[in-house]
């Protein structure tokens, strides 16, 4: 029952809660589970698992590009038993495949961040592409953006590299991010 000096409730109209349940729905969209050899990690279900192209690689991805990009983002894992060295090695190599406009190394930014049940070294840089060339050769890529991750357990290191055009990158930097904060090691 109202009292006198309650104003009286008016109903929102069903089209004023729509941005409401499409954002609540598309900030959770669908996830799959990645299994790379004892590390497991949810990514968004449009990121397109393949099957690995070579025996080095236990999880491969590809994420279509935006608009004007031309071609797509592609992540890799990898995992070496007793690691492939320090992680500031790591992060070093990863840099070198890269050059800045000039033809210099571009500064590479990296940051500890929380997985589930592990720490995992996030590492970004961007600039003039040049793959490593193991198995299958990769074409050079220009304004190219990195986005990596080290996870080191106690008897494996497991390695997330995703190369993509900036642009696309960039738009996918937060499906990344939080796809670091759902990285388990199986104990």
């Amino acid at each position: 029952m109202r009292r006198s000096n309650e104003r009286p409730r008016q109903a929102l109209p069903v089209w004023g809660l729509l941005p409401l349940v499409l954002l609540v729905a598309g900030a959770d969209g669908p996830k799959q589970t990645i299994e790379a050899r004892g590390l497991s990690f949810q990514a968004p279900a449009s990121w397109k698992s393949s099957p690995p192209t070579s025996a080095m690689r236990l999880a491969q991805l590809k994420v279509d590009p935006i608009e004007g990009d031309t071609y797509p983002a592609e992540m890799v894992v990898t995992a070496f038993p007793g690691g492939a060295g320090s992680v500031e090695a790591n992060l070093q190599r990863w840099q070198r495949m890269f050059k800045d406009k000039d033809g210099n190394l571009p500064r590479i930014e990296s940051k500890t961040v929380k997985g589930k049940n592990v720490e995992v070294v996030r590492a970004e840089t961007s600039g003039h592409y040049t793959p490593a060339q193991f198995g299958r050769p990769e074409p050079e890529r220009p304004d190219a953006r990195f986005l990596g991750a080290i996870i080191t357990a106690d008897d494996v290191s497991y390695y997330i590299r995703m190369v993509g055009p900036n642009k696309t990158m960039i738009k996918l930097r937060p499906d990344f991010d939080e796809l670091l904060t759902t990285i388990q090691i199986a104990k």
